[in-house]
């Protein structure tokens, strides 16, 4: 059994459905910790040994957030200033990441056509999320595909409902160690494996 923990970060979460949908369907799931970083810091003031010992007691990390303006709210990239410590996260004694899995589970405006060289963001999702990948390659952590859920201004209520099912099926099986390296190595997101 793993246990996962999510840092989420939406600095208004109440304008987000999307979110919303997934918060709800991701702390039903037994085995799964639910950080909700600008709530525990409205004042960004990040207690670092908190976050690292929550790092610590879990196998999985996911980070949950809008995808705003090609990457994440600024508070997820603060905590990755303070809580990634030298010789803690990465570095010649900095083993403490070593072997847990990451990957990001974003919310974007724009669909998944958007994120093709003829797009209007000419790039895939995958390459604006190179830096959370070296990251994670800097700190030992094996770095996973993204979960993702596109044209986020204009998804039906059952869609938005059948991503949360499907984001919660995806946390239950990582929290039952259902899934390993072959089921995601070939696929561009992890809403691939189940659909």
């Amino acid at each position: 059994m793993s246990k996962i923990l999510i840092q989420f970060a939406h600095p208004t979460l109440s304008r987000s459905n999307v979110q919303r949908t997934l918060e709800t369907h991701c702390r039903n799931v037994k085995g799964v910790t639910f950080n909700d970083l600008y709530e525990h810091y409205p004042d960004l003031y990040i207690d670092v040994k908190r976050e690292q010992q929550l790092l610590l007691q879990h196998d999985v990390i996911i980070f949950q957030h809008p995808f705003y303006w090609y990457s994440s709210p600024p508070i997820l990239k603060q905590w990755q200033d303070l809580v990634l410590e030298y010789n803690w996260a990465y570095g010649p004694e900095g083993d403490a990441l070593a072997g847990k899995k990451i990957f990001n589970a974003l919310s974007c405006g724009g669909g998944k056509e958007a994120y093709k060289e003829t797009g209007y963001n000419r790039f895939p999702v995958n390459q604006f999320l190179l830096p959370f990948n070296q990251t994670a390659h800097l700190c030992k952590m094996e770095y996973l595909p993204p979960f993702v859920v596109h044209e986020t201004y204009t998804v039906s209520e059952a869609e938005l409902e059948s991503y949360g099912q499907q984001y919660a099926s995806i946390l239950n099986a990582f929290v039952k160690d259902e899934i390993g390296s072959h089921h995601y190595q070939h696929v561009e997101y992890l809403n691939e494996l189940y659909k």
